[in-house]
């Protein structure tokens, strides 16, 4: 029998020239120019660079988070760039990328962070100039107004002794750090790290998250538009919520809807409502939920301490599957779900549709989850302050990921988590070339997503930069 779809003999050499790997990720280099990220992170970092030699303090952490978004796990996988020079340009050593973090302190990564700042604000104008804007988060089958941060804290497990390292309330060890996403597109907005026994419910944390959140969003959006702030159970506590509502002062139009423990007077209501006021859980498409119903107790139980105006909601289903279950689920045979929200019935507010909007909320395991290759899965150093500014970097480089599909790709790729983009189009491999003076690179032709990538290149080239 004739053998079939053998795979044609190769014979491997390392002695190629002329080729380049990860060649999409210049793009993410390219991008972080042009939207003024390596200028803010070199004025950021100066103080670190006193007689002006040696490489560009800024161009260090760019190139860090180009490496990280890339999908590189530790400082060392900068070789990549760097062995690479003639498309990514001289790239410091391992020993001096170390050096950056080590001489970064608290007031650095606060410079660090109004940098990223100033670049959002410049990403978030060219998406204006394209015409599109930043997209609208969904629920229910409809655009939710204005913007939507989404609060949670996640463990990651440390394999070596680390400053600040402890054990996790999951029998683990490592860290918990607090994220901040915005829902709109994906970008990480603020982090904190923190040690693996912190309390998950802490205000404090969370008040501070939340604050540098805020400060990330450019002036023309944190005034005058809406921003909900969603969270689970942890972010119920009251003085969080009150800093919630206290940022209205300052004329930020904040709104929060966050997870409520079954508490004993929850249960009790939830036993007294009437069966005719449960009404149909929703979707996110807006269909109806099968097997699951919303009900608003509001006024059915007192709610000392909290905000003014705040509502209490729950929805019951018939459980899936493996879920856990408490004892009152047991008991009564279905799954319980509270959350509060201070949004008013006058702004749209009806139990059905909070309750989808809150649901919501469950896409934040998923930035977290890409999050975690993505740079802040796994922490390089035992300094807690070097590991502090590594998250930071981390949360950059979800940046550039989020402005990449915001503004150079649309369709399918626009919409693409961190793992397709790699395969699809930071990882292809490409050919150098001179000719008229330019120096080309050239993508297979065979490439499946060679047009995506050129089109977004020429997107790219196409951005209006910022002044200086």
């Amino acid at each position: 029998m004739q053998a079939i779809g053998l795979r044609p003999k190769v014979h491997v050499s390392a002695d190629g020239s002329g080729v380049v790997g990860h060649a999409g990720a210049r793009l993410l280099a390219d991008l972080a120019d042009a939207t003024g990220l390596t200028a803010a992170y070199s004025a950021a970092l100066r103080p670190l660079r006193p007689r002006g030699t040696g490489h560009d303090p800024g161009q260090i952490a760019t190139d860090l988070a180009v490496m990280l978004a890339d999908g590189g796990e530790a400082i060392a996988d900068l070789a990549l760039l760097r062995d690479q020079g003639e498309v990514f340009g001289p790239v410091a050593s391992t020993p001096t990328a170390w050096r950056l973090l080590a001489d970064t302190d608290d007031r650095t990564l606060t410079a660090l962070r109004s940098a990223r700042a100033h670049a959002r604000e410049v990403a978030w104008l060219q998406a204006a100039e394209r015409g599109e804007g930043i997209p609208a988060a969904r629920a229910g089958g409809r655009a939710l107004p204005g913007l939507v941060l989404d609060l949670d804290a996640t463990l990651v497990t440390c394999h070596s002794e680390k400053e600040q390292a402890a054990p996790t309330y999951k029998g683990g060890f490592g860290f918990h750090p607090l994220l901040c996403f915005l829902a709109n597109t994906g970008e990480a907005v603020s982090g904190r790290l923190r040690p693996g026994n912190s309390g998950a419910n802490t205000a404090a944390d969370h008040i501070t998250v939340l604050d540098q959140a805020i400060a990330q969003i450019p002036d023309a959006h944190r005034h005058g538009t809406d921003i909900l702030i969603r969270a689970d159970s942890a972010g119920s506590a009251k003085a969080f919520l009150a800093h919630v509502r206290d940022l209205r002062k300052r004329g930020i139009r904040t709104f929060f809807s966050v997870g409520y423990a079954i508490t004993d007077p929850v249960r009790r209501a939830v036993r007294t409502m009437p069966d005719r006021l449960w009404h149909p859980a929703l979707d996110q498409d807006g269909t109806l939920r099968d097997g699951a119903e919303v009900a608003e107790l509001t006024g059915m139980l007192e709610l000392p301490g909290y905000p003014t105006g705040t509502r209490i909601i729950v929805r019951r289903e018939r459980p899936h599957p493996g879920a856990q279950l408490s004892l009152f689920d047991q008991d009564e045979g279905l799954r319980h779900q509270v959350f509060l929200t201070d949004t008013p019935y006058s702004g749209g507010g009806s139990a059905q549709f909070l309750e989808v909007r809150h649901r919501g909320h469950a896409t934040v395991e998923d930035h977290i989850r890409c999050g975690k290759t993505t740079g802040f899965g796994r922490f390089p150093s035992r300094d807690f302050n070097v590991n502090a500014v590594w998250l930071e970097l981390s949360l950059a480089a979800i940046d550039l990921l989020a402005w990449t599909r915001v503004l150079l790709l649309d369709g399918e790729l626009a919409t693409a988590e961190p793992k397709k983009l790699r395969y699809r189009l930071l990882h292809v491999a490409a050919r150098l070339t001179l000719g008229g003076r330019r120096l080309r690179l050239r993508i297979s032709a065979t490439w499946p997503w060679r047009n995506e990538l050129a089109t977004a290149f020429h997107r790219l080239a196409a951005l209006p930069r910022p002044a200086g």
